[in-house]
């Protein structure tokens, strides 16, 4: 008897959980993904498209059907998840599934900051994260000749935990090209205690030292509660106003309104096995940034892509279990790493053990070309994949 599998969300939790699938399933068993767009950029190339280092050509991922091998690509809305009756209802009909992944990624809202939106539309804002977004902020950046840039962290959960320092510092060598970096002061304002708060203070110090060694100050325990566009100026939670020239922000982030009405937590994003990626829901796993997982030190797991791609093998196997198939008991290790880019070419980057009993385990290395380089490379692989002519990898 065929089964039906629904991947829901094609960004790197999707789409890696698709091509694991099909190590362990039955060729007759329907996979299907669903995603409301046939294309993505992967998140790491949004910073190039930032400091003006690549184009939407260069970075935009278009699953080939060579490259998605069985699985269907179902493009439309998810509108409902109607667990208890085992379907998901899209803006082009309801799919049955016996399993379902739910690899929907975390939404941005600027609508949670008053006065954000109002910033964007006077041309006074920008952010990167999406491609448009991202060649918008580098033209608004290459435009800037004097005056404040201010780089803002507006929420906490956010994707991707080095962003915000990465694009400060992205900006600076942006603006050290034009000519410029000697009129233009840059800072960061977020509510963390420290960069990259997970993992951990030796780590936060060093990156501290990256943005001071810029000329890049650094602001923690600042949580916004307004953005006043007409005077150009942040109002904080303990009354303070700090004005910008232009103001660079990382969105508030939610969990997409269909996970989030399905009330699956309080907060939306969806409670996981932290090995397993198994929800409460039998016959449903959730990875990537839409999963919610806390670690021994009592923070959450960030949301980056790295995880998703290594929680992909875990949830390929734990469905192909449920569905009877042999496969390999599922384990994902909690081991990741990110890189940081400094501009000028150069990257440093943290990696380590974020599951270890007494709380992650993180060493960041000293910058260098070659860490840009591999960056580069992981980059490249992941577009060659998708992007496949026939002949499948």
């Amino acid at each position: 008897m065929r089964r039906n599998i629904l991947v829901l969300g094609s960004g790197f939790g999707g789409l890696s959980t698709v091509r694991e699938l099909e190590k362990y399933v039955d060729p007759n068993d329907k996979i299907t993904l669903v995603d409301r767009s046939e294309s993505q950029v992967q998140g790491l190339s949004l910073l190039w498209l930032l400091r003006g280092w690549r184009t939407l050509e260069d970075v935009t991922v278009h699953p080939t059907k060579d490259a998605l091998g069985k699985a269907t690509h179902h493009v439309a809305d998810v509108e409902q998840l109607d667990l208890p009756g085992r379907q998901v209802r899209t803006s082009k009909g309801v799919l049955d599934y016996d399993a379902l992944v739910l690899a929907l990624g975390a939404e941005l809202n600027t609508a949670a900051v008053p006065g954000l939106d109002d910033a964007l539309a006077a041309g006074v804002a920008a952010h990167y994260y999406t491609a448009e977004a991202a060649v918008d902020a580098h033209a608004k950046l290459t435009a800037t000749t004097s005056g404040k840039v201010v780089f803002l962290v507006t929420r906490m959960p956010y994707k991707c935990p080095a962003a915000p320092y990465e694009g400060a510092m992205l900006a600076s060598d942006l603006l050290t090209e034009t000519g410029v970096r000697d009129n233009v002061s840059v800072d960061v304002y977020t509510p963390e205690p420290q960069p990259m708060p997970v993992a951990g203070p030796v780590v936060g110090a060093g990156v501290v030292q990256m943005l001071e060694s810029q000329k890049i100050g650094f602001h923690p325990g600042r949580t916004v509660t307004q953005v006043d566009p007409a005077a150009r100026e942040l109002v904080f939670d303990d009354g303070e106003r700090v004005s910008f020239d232009l103001l660079v922000f990382i969105p508030p982030h939610q969990a997409p309104a269909p996970v989030k009405a399905a009330d699956l937590s309080p907060t939306g994003f969806v409670p996981v096995d932290a090995h397993t990626q198994k929800t409460i829901i039998d016959g449903v796993w959730a990875l990537g940034d839409v999963a919610s997982i806390t670690l021994t030190n009592g923070k959450p797991l960030p949301k980056a892509a790295v995880f998703a791609k290594g929680q992909a093998e875990a949830v390929a196997q734990g469905v192909a279990r449920h569905l009877g198939y042999d496969a390999p008991e599922p384990h994902f290790a909690g081991e990741g790493h990110c890189y940081l880019e400094l501009g000028g070419h150069l990257a440093a980057k943290g990696a380590g053990d974020f599951y270890h009993p007494d709380g992650p385990k993180i060493e960041m290395s000293q910058p260098s070309e070659e860490l840009h380089r591999a960056k580069e490379r992981e980059e490249q692989e992941w577009l060659a994949l998708w992007n496949a002519a026939p002949g499948r990898n």
